[in-house]
Formats: structure tokens, C-alpha cells, sequence
């Protein structure tokens, strides 16, 4: 990529940052994550309580790329044909016609993905990894760009369904949302006091900042972002040590080493470079392994943290010079 087209890329991501930082207020570091990883080409997964502005951060991604936007409210009676479709009978034309679901848009908010059964969790995994969706055994695409953001609430556990290592395995990222500040939290609650509709109405009154043809682009000019052997390297040891890392009874996947390398090339784009640093990798590390590990029981009883085990994971694995 030349000079000129690495500033405007640069440019425009940072305009899609700066929307993002408008709307939901005290989360830059989130909204970071996020763009890292649409510009990855992956999923995310989302936690926290209720009311720190997931969904509205969800809708206000997609307004900001002009996309398709879906939300997809997660019950125990959720069937797959209400997420990706089915062949409805035209009395009509005495024929079967496909009736898409909301799966086919640009952005989908899975809200409480686990609360689904396991069936409906099946037909979800199978557009995450597959971009195509099969009705009537007819596979049909969905539109590009196309991206998870699944939510699960971290408290209430009654009447949900514990997610597939599988499926968790397809989010390149878990990340954590945490109360606001109180600075930020006063702001939220005199912004909002003064708007007539809810918050959603700040989602539908944003104007692109780029089209989903320049995101495509992007994703692609991420991909070019060259990556050096020795970090490369060292990326996958730090995803090879989670398999035999005191406290981890299970260790991260191959998977978790393209999640790394493809959050790497995503950050240094976002920085303005066409190669990838330690420093590009180590601060998304967290986020792109917490998901793909499950801690010994010792560890568990003891309440030592996942994030924490990984931390002093990555702290002890020597990064390569820059």
C-alpha cells in the first residue's frame, strides 16, 4: 500500500472511531476492540451488564459503514428457521418461495445468544464460519461485509444454555464492557435527559463515514499488512503455552493463532502501518484467548481469573525486538 492510500485508510478509520466515541460515550477502548475487529474480518463476543449502551454501539457500527443492520433478541423457544429462514408455500403461485431471516444484513446483534438451544446456536455457527446460510438445503450467501456481535449478561445464568466450545471458538474476540466512569457516567445522564426518544434514535440519525465497499477494501488492505517471522512466531507460542500453562486445563486452538496475527494486522493498519509490532498483538492477546480457554477447578475455587492467568502468560513469554 502506498504513502497516499495507507493516510486516507487511516483517515477514514479514525472517522469511524471519532462517530463511535460521539455516540457511546466512555468507551473508547471498546470501540477500538470493535474496529479491530470488523477490520479483521471477525466476530465478537460481548459481555457485560445491562444498559452499557451494547446494542446501541451495534447499531451505531453499522449506521457508520451504511449497513444492514439486524437484532435478534435470544429465547428458549427460538427456532433456526426464526434467525436465518424458510420456504414459505404462495397460494398464488402454487409455488415455494425462500423468506429470508434476519441473518442476511451487514451487522447482526445476537442479544443473549445463550439463551438459544443448542439447534438454533447450530444454525448461527454455521453462518459465522460459513457466510452462506442453507434453507431448504439451498445454500444462499449473506451480504458482504457481514459480522457477529453476540451478547451474553454475566450475571443471570437461569434458563440459559452453556455455548459450544465450537462456537465460542468463532469469535475472534470476547470483550469486556465495564461500568463508565463517574466524569463519563454524569455526561451519559445529561445527554440523554434532554433527547425526546430513547437511545436508539442517536444510532439512526448518523451519516456514514464510509460505504461497505470502502469497509471490503479495507479488510482487504488489512490482509496485505505484512507480518514478520519472528512475531509471527511468537504469536503462536503465546497460544501454544495456553495448552500446558499451570491453572489451564484447556489451552487455545490453531484458531486463536489467525485471530492473533489477524488482530496484529488490523491494529497496525488502524496505527498507519504496513507491518505488524508486538505492540500491535499484545494489548488484543487478552481478548482474542479468553474465550478459547477453560481453567482447572483448583483455580476456579481459588477465584483466579482466566484474564489473569493470561496476563502473566503473555508478560512471560519474551516479545521480539522492533
Amino acid at each position: 500500500m502506498n504513502e497516499n492510500a495507507m493516510t486516507q485508510s487511516r483517515q477514514t478509520i479514525d472517522a469511524l472511531l471519532d462517530q463511535l466515541n460521539q455516540v457511546v460515550i466512555g468507551q473508547s477502548a471498546v470501540t477500538e476492540q470493535f474496529v479491530t475487529a470488523l477490520l479483521a474480518g471477525g466476530h465478537v463476543m460481548i459481555e457485560g451488564v445491562p444498559g452499557l449502551a451494547k446494542t446501541l454501539l451495534a447499531q451505531c457500527l453499522a449506521a457508520s459503514i451504511g449497513g444492514a443492520f439486524s437484532r435478534i433478541q435470544f429465547t428458549p423457544d427460538l427456532m433456526p428457521a426464526d434467525i436465518t429462514g424458510h420456504a414459505l408455500y404462495d397460494m398464488k403461485t402454487e409455488r415455494f418461495r425462500l423468506r429470508r431471516g434476519p441473518i442476511f444484513c451487514n451487522v447482526l446483534l445476537a442479544d443473549e445468544i445463550n439463551r438459544a438451544p443448542a439447534k438454533t446456536q447450530a444454525a448461527l455457527l454455521e453462518v459465522m464460519q460459513e457466510r452462506q446460510v442453507t434453507i431448504e438445503g439451498k445454500s444462499l450467501p449473506v451480504p458482504e461485509p457481514f459480522m457477529v456481535l453476540a451478547t451474553q449478561n454475566p450475571i443471570e445464568h437461569e434458563g440459559t444454555y452453556q455455548l459450544p466450545e465450537a462456537q465460542l471458538d468463532r469469535f475472534i474476540m470476547k470483550v469486556l464492557i465495564d461500568y463508565p466512569s463517574a466524569e463519563n457516567e454524569l455526561q451519559i445522564a445529561i445527554q440523554q435527559a434532554g433527547q425526546p426518544a430513547d437511545l436508539m434514535s442517536s444510532a439512526q440519525d448518523l451519516a456514514p463515514v464510509m460505504t461497505t465497499e470502502q469497509l471490503i477494501a479495507l479488510r482487504q488492505a488489512t490482509r496485505q499488512v505484512s507480518i514478520d517471522t519472528e512475531i509471527a512466531t511468537w504469536a503462536v507460542n503465546l497460544v501454544r503455552a495456553t495448552r500446558d500453562w499451570p491453572g489451564m486445563a484447556i489451552g487455545a486452538g490453531p484458531r486463536a493463532s489467525i485471530a492473533l496475527l489477524r488482530v496484529g494486522q488490523a491494529a497496525a493498519l488502524m496505527a498507519g502501518r504496513d507491518y505488524v509490532i508486538p505492540d500491535d498483538i499484545k494489548p488484543n492477546a487478552v481478548a482474542c484467548l479468553r474465550h478459547r480457554i477453560m481453567l482447572t477447578p483448583d483455580v476456579q475455587m481459588e477465584g483466579l481469573s482466566g484474564d489473569h492467568l493470561l496476563n502473566e502468560l503473555i508478560n512471560a513469554q519474551a516479545a521480539p525486538r522492533q
